[in-house]
C-alpha cells in the first residue's frame, strides 16, 4: 500500500464532550482532522459491525469499488450470523448480527490499526454498533489515528452513526456517512449490471455513485435542499446522523458532543412521525440542540405524511431559531449523497424574512469545504 503522506487539514470546532462524569469517557480532542482522500490502488477494508450482509449483495457492491480503482478486502467475520441472545444455533426468524460483538469490533479495530488500508468501510447498517463499542481499544485505535498525516476514511450510515458520533469524538477525526456495499451500492451495481446503467430514470443510482466517489477521492459537495422550514443562513463543522442512534447514545459514554455551534444533519427510516417528535423531544430536553447553528434534515423514507413530518420539524425546531433546510438528498432514500461529518460547512436556507416559519418551495443548500492538501 502507498504510504503517501498527506497533509490533514484541521478543522476548528467546539471543544464540548460528553457529560462530564460518565464512566469511560475520554477527554475531547481539541482539533477534528480532515481524513485523507484515496487514490486509486489504495486498499479498503469492508467490514460489518451491524447486521449480516448479504453474500451476493456485499460481493455487489465491493465490486462496484473495485471498480472504482480500490484494493478491497473484506473483514474476517463479515458474513458472521448470530442471534441478540446467548450463543447458540442460529434461528434466521430472529433478529441477527454480522458475528459476536468481540468478533465485529475485532474486524473494526484491526481494519483501523492496519497500516496498509486506507479506509473502513462499512458493509451495511441495521443494528448492533453500539454493542461493538465496549469491545475496542480506544487507545489503540488513537495510537492509529495519529501515527498517520492523514487520517483513514469511516465511511457508513444508518446504524454506523454511533461509530460516526464516538470516532469523532474520541479520535478527533472527520468521518463519512453515506451508502454501503451491501446497501444502496450493491443495488447501483444491479442497475449497472442491467447493462449501460440499466434504467435509472431520475439519475439517483448515477448521482449515489457520484457522491460515493466524491466522499472517497475527493470534490465539492453541495447539496440542495427542496424547502426551507425556516430561511437563513449558518456555518459550523457539521455533525448528526441518523436521529435513532443519536437519541440513543444519549447518557451514555459515547453520548456525541453537544450541537452547540454546528450544522446538525438528521435523517431516519420507517419512523412514524410521532416517534420522529419524541426523539427530537429528547434532544431538546436534553440540551443537545442548545446553541446548535443550523438544521439539514435528509430523507425521511417510510416515515408518514411528509405534510405532517414538515409540521413535527416546524413545531420543533423553528423555535431555535436557526436555519431548518429540509428535502436534502442523503439517508435512506433513493439517492444517497455522502456528507463528510466533522467537515466545515455552510447551510443557506432560502426564504423570505427571517421570521417565517412556513416551509418555503424555494429550497437552498447545505455545502461542504472543499479540503485543503492532498495524499
Amino acid at each position: 500500500m502507498k504510504s503517501g503522506g498527506a497533509r490533514a487539514e484541521g478543522v476548528e470546532g467546539t471543544s464540548d464532550a460528553p457529560a462530564a462524569g460518565v464512566p469511560g469517557e475520554r477527554p475531547a480532542p481539541e482539533e477534528t482532522r480532515r481524513y485523507g482522500r484515496l487514490r486509486p490502488g489504495d486498499r479498503v477494508a469492508v467490514v460489518a459491525p451491524s447486521g449480516p450482509a448479504e453474500p451476493a449483495r456485499l460481493e455487489a457492491g465491493c465490486a462496484v469499488l473495485r471498480d472504482l480503482g480500490l484494493d478491497v478486502v473484506v473483514g474476517k467475520h463479515a458474513l458472521d450470523r448470530v442471534n441478540l441472545g446467548a450463543p447458540g444455533p442460529v434461528r434466521d426468524d430472529w433478529h441477527r448480527l454480522a458475528g459476536a460483538d468481540a468478533d465485529r469490533a475485532a474486524d473494526l479495530q484491526a481494519a483501523w490499526c492496519d497500516p496498509r488500508v486506507r479506509a473502513v468501510i462499512c458493509a451495511r447498517g441495521g443494528y448492533g454498533a453500539t454493542r461493538v463499542l465496549d469491545h475496542l481499544d480506544w487507545d489503540a485505535l488513537a495510537a492509529a489515528s495519529a501515527a498517520s498525516a492523514a487520517p483513514k476514511i469511516l465511511h457508513g450510515s444508518s446504524d454506523i452513526t454511533a461509530l460516526h458520533a464516538t470516532f469523532g469524538a474520541r479520535l478527533g477525526v472527520t468521518t463519512s456517512f453515506g451508502p454501503m456495499p451491501a446497501g444502496m451500492i450493491a443495488d447501483v451495481a444491479a442497475g449497472m449490471a442491467a447493462g449501460e446503467g440499466g434504467p435509472d430514470p431520475d439519475g439517483d443510482r448515477a448521482a449515489t455513485l457520484d457522491g460515493l466517489r466524491t466522499a472517497l477521492f475527493g470534490g465539492p459537495v453541495a447539496l440542495p435542499g427542496t424547502h426551507a422550514l425556516r430561511p437563513g443562513r449558518a456555518e459550523g463543522p457539521l455533525t448528526g446522523g441518523t436521529l435513532t442512534l443519536i437519541t440513543a447514545l444519549l447518557g451514555t459514554p459515547y453520548a456525541p458532543p453537544p450541537a452547540k455551534g454546528r450544522i446538525v444533519f438528521l435523517e431516519d427510516v420507517t419512523e412514524a412521525p410521532y416517534r420522529i417528535d419524541r426523539m427530537l423531544v429528547q434532544l431538546l430536553q436534553s440540551g443537545w440542540l442548545d446553541g446548535a447553528a443550523g438544521v439539514a434534515l435528509g430523507s425521511w423514507e417510510r416515515s408518514g405524511d411528509p405534510a405532517e413530518l414538515d409540521a413535527v420539524f416546524t413545531a420543533r425546531l423553528g423555535p431555535l431559531g436557526v436555519p431548518v433546510l429540509a428535502g436534502l438528498p442523503a439517508g435512506h432514500g433513493p439517492r444517497q449523497a455522502a456528507l463528510e461529518l466533522g467537515a466545515p460547512a455552510v447551510l443557506e436556507a432560502a426564504g423570505a424574512s427571517s421570521g417565517d416559519l412556513n416551509p418555503r418551495p424555494d429550497g437552498g443548500v447545505l455545502t461542504l469545504e472543499a479540503p485543503g492538501g492532498v495524499r
